[in-house]
């Protein structure tokens, strides 16, 4: 890695961890349920120090770099809200009270932003050396949209997860979510908490989701920094827009299809790249395209559900009444 881009990566490091330390250490030192409210003012918050980082690429960097990054953080902010529907069946799964689920997700986009590092310096190094990888990352791509396409919901095993079991195994777990910490010391001995296991299934789940992320910015740019940063500030936001969006997943009934769709497109553009060139503007359009249809069919859909509940409730109370 040239001299210039390995400190470009270390100041970009300090500034995110800058604002780790700021959020858990400051903000939310203490322990407390995080309202919609709050959530959409963080919510407001990341995006805009996005779209602030993503000026300055424009300005400084260029074009193609700065629309790059723009299909990037998209299509890795889409992605995310897949994770949000793994929280909520995590969280239900281990009954985490609310108070404790921030603590959790902090933790969690810590380990997962780790990961995700070591996972795009692998990977531009292997596109770096075989080029044909990239042909291997687009069928992965066309597979997981096509599996994604058909799914029928998401579902958790933690009771199957090998490193839950290597926990348990091999330290005592305390009853029930007295403290936020994930260790405890009684009577010399040392306990796990019930919050540690919720990490770990919350850090060894976001795999399974990196495995489709990074191909896919891969398949928009082969600038390191560009998927490692849109990477980042996609799932730094990831914490308020799990707490804004929480309670209208169910809103969101076509997005899984419209990901899909996105996911399949970007990995026909890698398999068919010796073929055919699609400027990164075009791509940016179409992902835009395909989103704001699944969006926008999802609200849709949720919005006539709702009038016909509602008109089925009223027409219930009417038959009560009559009654």
């Amino acid at each position: 890695m040239p001299q210039n881009e390995t400190l470009l990566f270390i100041l970009f490091n300090i500034f995110i961890l800058c604002l780790l330390f700021l959020d858990l250490g400051v903000i939310h030192r203490k322990a407390h349920s995080v309202g919609v409210r709050e959530a959409a003012i963080w919510s407001a918050v990341w995006v805009s120090l996005s779209l602030i980082f993503n000026g300055g690429i424009f300005y400084f960097v260029g074009q193609t770099a700065g629309l790059e990054f723009l299909a990037g953080y998209l299509i890795e902010k889409a992605l995310s809200v897949d994770n949000i529907f793994v929280f909520l069946i995590i969280f239900s799964y281990f009954g985490v009270p609310p108070v404790y689920q921030h603590k959790v997700l902090f933790w969690g986009v810590l380990g997962a932003l780790i990961m995700r590092s070591v996972f795009i310096a692998l990977g531009a190094t292997l596109i770096a050396r075989f080029d044909w990888i990239l042909y291997i990352f687009g069928g992965i791509l066309v597979l997981s949209g096509w599996k994604m396409m058909f799914q029928q919901g998401v579902t958790v095993h933690p009771d199957k997860n090998i490193f839950i079991r290597l926990a348990r195994r091999f330290f005592p777990v305390t009853a029930g979510y007295d403290s936020p910490r994930f260790f405890e010391r009684r009577g010399g001995k040392l306990f796990i908490t019930p919050l540690l296991l919720v990490l770990i299934t919350v850090e060894t789940t976001d795999v399974v989701f990196a495995v489709d992320s990074i191909p896919a910015v891969f398949g928009v740019t082969r600038d390191p920094f560009i998927v490692y940063s849109s990477n980042v500030f996609a799932i730094l936001g990831l914490r308020a827009l799990y707490f804004l969006l929480a309670g209208m997943m169910n809103s969101f009934a076509y997005l899984s299809h419209g990901l899909a769709l996105v996911l399949i497109f970007i990995g026909a553009k890698m398999l068919t790249e010796g073929l055919i060139h699609i400027p990164i503007g075009i791509s940016l359009l179409v992902v835009v395209g395909i989103l704001s249809i699944a969006i926008g069919v999802s609200l849709i859909h949720s919005r006539r559900r709702d009038t016909v509940r509602i008109a089925d409730r009223a027409s219930g109370e009417n038959t009560t009444k009559e009654q």
